[in-house]
């Protein structure tokens, strides 16, 4: 056990949260698949056993991630973005429909599906992370700075936005503030949101006009959401909503306990969109206030990491990934106390999942790989400054230009 874990580097903090998300969504997943097991004539510790494979695969993962130099992401990000375009343009127009929604391809012989927006959207901050490192010099110039730091985001986002409009507009919200903290200029990032305003105003009313995405779906949702419909009279909650807040109203201030929820027969998708709901009746506030403290704890050590990288790329990259991350928690935990409307974003490292654990494991292991690396680099500081300069010297040349030090970017 001690050599393993002396191979284990970067934030243990980090390492730790992760562990607790994965324990945590395990037995929370084991008590609300009981009723899909019992439909689909599983054993009752199928899906359990199921989640437990993913988790430990993507443990694995992360462990071979972070074990890898985070500067080499530079050059796999061109190849990773080149990839996702095409494959987001097969997933709209190929991809098989599941819920109602075209966001899945199915791989043949093997017929595992996955969602390709789970890889464009890592693909996508890593390709950004580079652009924006290596157009520090020119970032406050509109055409030479800006606009080529857009575009991939503008590509991303629209082949994204027809069919998961969500997740297009998670990923919109994140580079924002990435562009921000890239010392993008203020109004053009201004322009950029009232351009995306528009643009999804546009979106929703054509696809609703000529059948096309889910335009329809979206309109509902927000009608739902307002408790009206387009002619202003009430409606009552929707069904899962409901569901949800019965589960919530049941758990009350300690839960009914593991195992324990009787709205996990009822609600609809109790092991994915809305397991916050189930977290919630079996381990009652006390438990969602703590899913709640992991997710700000894990941002608050990811933000610590992105001061102390001396290196645009690694900090651009680091806090781009645990934005996008923490931002999906919160707006999942907020659908499910009916604070937004619906949407069919899952809980990180909690709810049932394949691709989306999986990548979402791949972030955590580059994440961890920065903080391994800038812990190695303090280290060799303080032992020897002049073995520091050198490997600061060898990691600086792996990422050529745009990777300077983040206090001067």
């Amino acid at each position: 056990m001690q050599q393993l874990l002396g191979h284990i580097k970067g934030d243990k903090v980090i390492w730790s949260i992760v562990l607790l998300l994965s324990l945590f969504g395990l037995l929370v997943v084991y008590s609300a698949t009981g009723t899909l097991a019992y439909k689909l004539d599983k054993n009752a510790s199928f899906f359990m056993m199921k989640q437990l494979a993913l988790i430990v695969f993507g443990l694995g993962l992360i462990f071979i991630v972070h074990k890898i130099n985070y500067a080499k992401f530079s050059k796999i990000s061109v190849l990773m973005y080149l990839i996702s375009v095409p494959l987001l343009l097969y997933t709209m127009l190929f991809g098989s429909d599941i819920n109602e929604g075209s966001r899945w391809i199915t791989i043949p012989i093997i017929h595992i599906t996955f969602q390709s927006s789970d890889f464009a959207k890592l693909a996508l901050f890593m390709y950004l992370a580079r652009l924006l490192s290596i157009k520090q010099s020119v970032i406050k110039d509109f055409r030479k700075g800006f606009i080529p730091v857009l575009t991939p985001v503008l590509v991303i986002c629209g082949l994204i936005a027809p069919e998961n409009l969500s997740t297009a507009l998670l990923l919109g919200a994140t580079c924002c503030i990435l562009f921000f903290i890239g010392r993008v200029q203020v109004k053009h990032i201004m322009l950029l949101a009232l351009a995306g305003i528009i643009g999804i105003l546009i979106l929703i009313g054509a696809a609703k006009a000529f059948d096309f995405g889910r335009g329809a779906t979206w309109v509902k949702r927000i009608e739902d959401f307002r408790g009206k419909d387009e002619n202003g009279a009430k409606k009552a909650d929707p069904f899962q909503v409901e569901q949800a807040k019965i589960a919530i109203a049941n758990g009350g201030i300690a839960g009914r306990g593991p195992g324990n929820s009787q709205q996990r027969n009822f609600l609809p998708h109790p092991y994915s969109d809305f397991i916050y709901a189930i977290v919630i009746e079996e381990y009652g506030l006390v438990g969602g206030a703590a899913i709640v403290f992991l997710y700000l704890l894990f941002l608050w050590r990811c933000i610590l990491l992105f001061r102390r990288c001396p290196y645009a790329f690694g900090a651009f990259l680091g806090v781009g990934l645990s934005i996008t991350l923490v931002f999906q928690a919160m707006l999942n935990m907020a659908v499910t106390v009916h604070l937004v409307p619906v949407t069919g974003l899952t809980l990180p490292m909690v709810s049932m999942g394949g691709s989306s654990i999986l990548f979402t494991s791949i972030a955590f292991g580059i994440i961890l790989s920065i903080s391994r690396y800038v812990d190695e680099m303090e280290g060799a500081d303080q032992t020897n400054p002049d073995k520091g300069k050198s490997k600061l010297f060898i990691q600086k040349g792996a990422v050529k230009k745009g990777n300077t030090a983040i206090a001067t970017a």
